[in-house]
């Protein structure tokens, strides 16, 4: 029975596993790139983190009878993950049920290439969520910026006047992380992960 040289069956042993590592590597790749898609599906199938609808039309909003007898205080948070600086112009403001309220984020691409990003909303407390009406939102939509561009960024909600009379504080909060992460850019390190399920999160 006739038997391979060694140094020849290490060429084929080798060349053997280059392939399979080929395979694996694009079997990764291709897997990086179907996240999103599957994220966005699930999300639209499940209602959680739904990102593309928003909670209230302007017709709606405007129908919306303000309680001025009431004040709810709104404060904004903003977290970031990835190359992106990203804050709110103020951090609170204070409301009245019904009122329709414009404030501004700001992001930043940090980096000097064109990078996508998506941002989550969460909310505290979490009975609040439901009450919180976002009209127009960057987040219902990712978002592209060129290399170095700073984008303002409007958040356009209504608290509902039915939120229960002991809430009297709401926290929005935003996690803005990148999309399209280069794989060399998290080879040698881990890379953040984004905190979608905030502790209070329950996205709209």
């Amino acid at each position: 029975m006739s038997t391979q040289p060694p140094a020849q069956a290490d060429r084929s042993f080798n060349r053997s596993m280059l392939i399979k590592l080929f395979i694996v590597a694009l079997m990764m790749f291709g897997f990086g790139f179907a996240l999103v898609p599957m994220y966005r599906a699930i999300c639209q199938i499940t209602g959680i983190n739904n990102l593309v609808q928003r909670d209230a039309t302007a017709r709606e909003a405007k129908n919306t009878q303000v309680d001025m007898s009431r004040t709810i205080s709104i404060e904004f948070d903003a977290n970031a993950r990835g190359p992106l600086g990203f804050k709110p112009e103020q951090r609170s403001l204070d409301v009245h049920p019904g009122e329709v309220t414009t404030v501004m984020y700001e992001v930043s691409n940090e980096q000097a290439r064109t990078i996508q990003a998506q941002a989550i909303p969460s909310y505290a407390p979490k009975q609040a969520t439901e009450y919180f009406k976002k009209i127009e939102c960057f987040c219902f939509t990712q978002q592209t910026l060129t290399a170095n561009q700073t984008k303002r960024l409007p958040v356009v909600f209504v608290v509902d006047p039915k939120l229960p009379k002991d809430v009297k504080t709401i926290t929005l909060s935003y996690t803005f992380f990148e999309l399209n992460t280069p794989a060399a850019a998290t080879a040698g390190s881990a890379a953040p992960t984004a905190n979608t399920a905030a502790t209070t999160a329950n996205p709209a």
